[in-house]
């Protein structure tokens, strides 16, 4: 099969570049001008509402998998980590190897054949399950969102607030519903995790089929010696950097996650306290929904993007400063850090909607599923580097090494993103008008002329 033709647009200053958006009808894309003109939004509320259960069932089912395996193996392996270590190790590594090949198979599959395939996969294949995560984010929150949106960009933005609130919910509620079932029997919860994943194919499928599409893509011969060619063309993509920028947010331990919960268990924290504070984090992420699309529709998505990846870098160097500071008192040193990663949260979700955004008006139909795909195998290369980091420098009061690593790594993503902004826009700040530089020259020649005056006098 020969490579498809992939041109590469850089976007006007002003009008967001809207590629790949297909034309549900003939089957092509048509561009105007440096616009897509989509024929056919399907964004009514009923295929709306179909695709949040689909996107509800599949991310609550992953979620409750990934905390309920932790459980499972501690029940078998009580005494050691090593198990542990080793299933989240490999999980990362199948994802950052066969991830390109899952997004290539989104680009060249029938859409509903791919989803299917995925709701066996996730639900049936527990072995390739992160695989299958990966697969179905990229296709439906990459791809089918925007075949969706059509040409309503508000309702694209609202649709990916949304569903990043549903992963938000998922996020919170799924560990603790599979820990209380666990609490009764690790059997039972087995048990519980089986049938629900079962159980929800169906209503899944029937979800995303009943979205309407009206024409799928016609299938292609999956041909490996292209994904060589999509994999580089992720690196010469104009998009390339908030992509990249958003990865490298991965690599971090301040995350309320495993290795930041066993270090604040370390310092003095208790359980109630550890809870506590996760439930703030995520109310900041789930406030995020809401500030980043309001944010976008007044300043647009590439500005939203750079002042809220500001904000979480200044909350994250602030708390690192009072970590630092306060080294001789663990508590006191360990909550100035939880109150700067709190509130970065607010910035970084809304910063991951704001690239998000990007990519899916900038990525073209025929590359979207390789591209999105390559960047999930970025995320979670940099996901196995923060817990080398941790292995590294293993003991808690080595902890401080981690902590100025990920600050280091989400400085790098601000620069990046900001080589993004400045070639895209041709400045980084915006000045009001009152400041400008034609503003500011003729002040400065009125400034002159009074000098000149005074000294005539």
């Amino acid at each position: 099969m020969a490579a498809r033709h992939i041109e590469q647009r850089t976007p006007d200053e002003h009008t967001p570049l809207i590629a790949g958006r297909e034309n549900i009808e003939a089957g092509v894309s048509t561009f105007s001008g440096d616009e897509y003109h989509h024929p056919e939004s399907h964004l009514s509320t009923r295929n709306v509402h179909r695709l949040y259960i689909s996107h509800f069932l599949s991310t609550w089912n992953s979620r409750v998998f990934e905390f309920g395996a932790v459980l499972y193996l501690a029940t078998v392996y009580p005494r050691t980590l090593l198990p542990m270590s080793v299933y989240a190790l490999a999980r990362g590594l199948v994802a950052v190897v066969f991830a390109s090949a899952v997004g290539y198979y989104i680009d060249v599959g029938n859409r509903l054949q791919v989803c299917f395939n995925d709701l066996l996969w996730q639900h049936l294949l527990a072995c390739v399950e992160k695989l299958s995560s990966i697969l179905n984010m990229v296709s439906v929150e990459k791809d089918w969102v925007v075949v969706v949106a059509g040409t309503d960009h508000a309702g694209l933005r609202r649709l990916n607030a949304q569903m990043r609130g549903i992963d938000l919910v998922c996020k919170l509620l799924g560990p603790l519903f599979i820990a209380l079932i666990d609490g009764i029997s690790t059997e039972t919860a087995i048990n519980v995790n089986l049938g629900m994943n079962v159980c929800s194919v169906v209503v899944e499928y029937y979800s995303i089929a009943k979205v309407g599409l009206q024409v799928q893509p016609v299938a292609s011969r999956f041909d490996w010696s292209l994904l060589t060619v999509h994999s580089s063309y992720y690196f010469r993509h104009p998009y390339f950097l908030p992509s990249f920028s958003g990865a490298l947010l991965y690599l971090t331990v301040l995350s309320f996650a495993g290795q930041m919960v066993t270090w604040l268990l370390s310092t003095g924290y208790d359980a109630a306290q550890v809870a506590v504070v996760r439930t703030l984090a995520v109310g900041f992420e789930v406030l995020a929904t809401w500030v980043a699309p309001w944010l976008m529709g007044k300043i647009g998505p590439t500005r939203a993007g750079l002042w809220l990846v500001s904000w979480q870098v200044t909350c994250l160097a602030s708390g690192l400063a009072i970590f630092w500071h306060f080294d001789s008192q663990p508590f006191l040193s360990a909550s100035g850090l939880v109150g700067g990663v709190i509130l970065s949260r607010l910035g970084l979700r809304g910063f991951d909607l704001c690239a998000q955004i990007l990519v899916q008006e900038g990525i073209e139909a025929e590359a979207r599923g390789s591209f999105s795909s390559t960047e999930a195998a970025w995320q979670n290369l940099f996901e196995i580097c923060s817990f080398v980091s941790t292995v590294i420098f293993s003991r808690p009061d080595q902890f401080k090494w981690p902590v100025l690593i990920s600050v280091i790594s989400v400085a790098l993503a601000v620069l990046l993103y900001a080589m993004f902004v400045r070639i895209q826009r041709g400045h980084l700040v915006h000045f009001p008008s009152c400041f400008g530089p034609e503003r500011l020259h003729r002040s400065g020649e009125r400034a002159l002329e009074r000098i000149s005056s005074f000294s005539d006098i």
